[in-house]
């Protein structure tokens, strides 16, 4: 694959994220439509007149403007999903259907009026005037958009799903609807279904049910049949790691409904994709051939969700869609697998591919992996011998994994090991790298980037036990005595006191997010002199790669590899948040905003972490009254 092909496949799985973001927050609210209807309107189970006026608002206005509202707090916290959600009012009301494709549209486009507008008035407002130009801001921007939505989106976006319908109708007419399994199966495992399933077939499904009481797009990507079939196969006819996994992975992926768990199989034998065009086609051609449909989305793809969501008079048709997929997926299979001479591929090579193509760690099949050390148990059975170099490595090479650098060189130090200990980005990991420590997120990238090398993931790089394995298998294994050791492996920094100024350390600091925070830490940088404005957002980008809470109430948001031609000097901010703020599940009280330039902010960087690998330190600092004390706190490596 070229470069630009693969950039342009970056692009797909973006959007198809971002637009499965806004829907799958909301997935129980579809159900819940999706149940009520299937019980209380005239054909349902239970039919009741009453309760079942409760179908239509909310297919039309409650699901609407919760993915509105979703996408505009995607792109704007949750001031962007306020606005997103007014703009979203406009387009429904300015439609007679349901406005899935227009909450698509203006939720995240009222998210990113807002934005703007605060980014072109920040430190403009007057103290005291802030709420009110908040609120009257949010007010008149959504109130302007929902009237542009009334009059142009909503009306644009009724004929374009018009035209889709009327597409999808055509192709059920003609018989050739099953051949969109030619390019869904595959793209689920490409990871770009996402933009086809909840920018596409949902939408479209939503009104089908509408006007018909069912739908079958539901079932284009979710049926679990072609996935099994895969499963199963392997179960009888594989060899090694997957015919032992195997049962278990079809266990999850048929009642569990995670698909993604049976991807690395088929990419064991890329053959196999054929097996899963065949079967989805073959269960497509049996669902429109019955009737088949559901009457809302099954996310996740499971048996029982399908089953959850069948209409009456369906469970025949849909039950048969299954297992005519999966019947002909195995078949097939079974062919791949016994023709098949070559010799088995790797289960965990294919399970870091698909990681790889995710772009993020995936944690039901992270488990296939048999070699990725996580446990002490792994640790242990690893061989350590004649390690003279241990990398840390993350996304650009200057935060956490100096931070992990610097105690783990402390640790190499005191058991009077001749090993040499340095960071950098994992897009400058060599090829002859002997040990290398990563965030567990990360772990698949570094692996890709050099598997040939022992790897050891780490969740807390500031407090994990780990270090101290490592050092006690150092110490009884490692022979070499040749590497000269040093306190650093950088260059000189530059003066500490114009690293961190005084004036950069702020006390009792209050974030609704930690977006807010990390674009505070970043405007500190940027008014320092230390960054362009641009590396704000590269701050933003980082985060979403791997979260950069360190442990021990500690997060050092700083800018990719990439941003780093963005970076003018070394620069630290110190920020206190006595009340915290959430980073992905952790509770940040002090955050260290970074900018690192030719290494010069490492030795505050290691200062920092020794400090904070104490979290007696860390409440100190938590709880400081001056800024002094901080500095103090945290040691002499400071000129105050």
């Amino acid at each position: 694959m070229s470069n630009q092909e693969s950039q342009m496949k970056v692009k797909i799985q973006k959007f198809g994220n971002f637009l499965s973001s806004m829907v799958m927050p909301n997935i129980g609210a579809f159900i819940a439509w999706g149940l009520i209807t299937a019980l209380f309107i005239e054909s349902g189970w239970k039919p009741n007149e009453e309760l079942a006026t409760l179908v239509d608002p909310m297919v039309k206005y409650l699901l609407p403007l919760l993915i509105g509202y979703t996408g505009g707090k995607l792109v704007y916290d949750m001031r962007g999903g306020v606005v997103g959600a007014i703009a979203t009012m406009g387009v429904i009301v300015g439609a007679d259907i349901p406005m899935f494709l227009g909450a698509m549209i203006m939720g995240p486009l009222g998210g990113w009026v807002i934005k703007k507008f605060d980014q072109l008035i920040e430190g403009k407002v007057r103290t005291g005037f802030e709420m009110l130009v908040n609120n009257f801001s949010s007010g008149i921007l959504g109130g302007i958009l929902a009237i542009f939505s009334f009059l142009l989106i909503g009306p644009g976006v009724t004929q374009i799903t018009g035209i889709l319908v009327t597409s999808v109708e055509w192709m059920l007419d003609v018989g050739i609807l099953p051949l969109t399994s030619i390019l869904i199966e595959p793209a689920k495992i490409l990871f770009l279904n996402n933009a086809i399933n909840h920018g596409v077939l949902s939408p479209l499904g939503i009104e089908q049910v509408k006007q018909t009481g069912e739908s079958i797009l539901f079932l284009l990507e979710a049926n679990p049949g072609p996935g099994i079939g895969v499963l199963l196969a392997y179960c009888f006819f594989g060899r090694g790691a997957a015919k032992r996994t195997a049962p278990g992975a079809a266990i999850i992926q048929f009642f569990g409904g995670i698909h993604e768990i049976y991807f690395p199989y088929v990419l064991m034998k890329p053959m196999l994709f054929i097996a899963v065009i065949l079967g989805g086609i073959s269960g497509v051609f049996t669902l429109s051939l019955l009737g088949g449909g559901l009457i809302a989305p099954a996310s996740p793809g499971s048996i029982l969700a399908m089953l959850a969501v069948t209409p009456a008079g369906n469970f025949i048709a849909n039950i048969a869609g299954v297992l005519v997929a999966a019947s002909v997926s195995f078949i097939v299979s079974f062919f791949v697998l016994k023709m098949d001479k070559s010799e088995e591929g790797s289960l965990e090579e294919a399970s870091q591919k698909m990681q790889a193509m995710k772009g993020k760690k995936s944690s039901v099949v992270s488990d296939l992996a048999n070699n990725e050390i996580t446990t002490e148990t792994s640790i242990a059975s690893v061989n350590f011998n004649n390690v003279d170099h241990i990398i840390f490595a993350c996304d650009a090479g200057m935060g956490s994994s100096a931070m992990g650098a610097s105690l783990l060189r402390k640790k190499v130090k005191e058991a009077g090991l001749n090993i040499k200990v340095t960071n950098m980005a994992i897009s400058n990991l060599p090829s002859d790298a002997q040990l290398v420590i990563t965030q567990e997120e990360l772990t698949p990238r570094a692996k890709q980037k050099v598997p040939n090398a022992t790897h050891v993931s780490v969740e807390n790089f500031l407090s994990s036990p780990k270090y101290d394995e490592i050092i006690d298998r150092l110490v009884n294994n490692n022979t070499t005595n040749n590497t000269e050791l040093s306190d650093h492996d950088e260059s000189a920094s530059t003066a500490n006191q114009e690293v961190l100024r005084k004036e950069n350390i702020f006390l009792n600091k209050k974030f609704s997010s930690k977006e807010e925070a990390i674009r505070f830490a970043g405007k500190v940088l940027v008014d320092g002199g230390y960054v362009k404005e641009s590396y704000i957002e590269a701050m933003l980008d980082r985060e979403k790669i791997t979260s950069t809470y360190m442990g021990n109430d500690v997060a050092i948001p700083h800018g990719t590899d990439e941003a780093k031609q963005e970076v003018i000097k070394s620069g630290v901010t110190i920020i206190q948040v006595p009340d915290g703020v959430d980073f992905e599940g952790g509770k940040v009280r002090l955050i260290f905003g970074l900018a690192g330039k030719d290494n010069g902010h490492l030795e505050i960087l290691s200062a920092i972490a020794q400090t904070c690998s104490d979290m007696n330190n860390v409440e100190k600092m938590a709880n400081a009254k001056t800024t002094d004390e901080i500095l103090e706190i945290i040691g002499s490596s400071f000129n105050k």
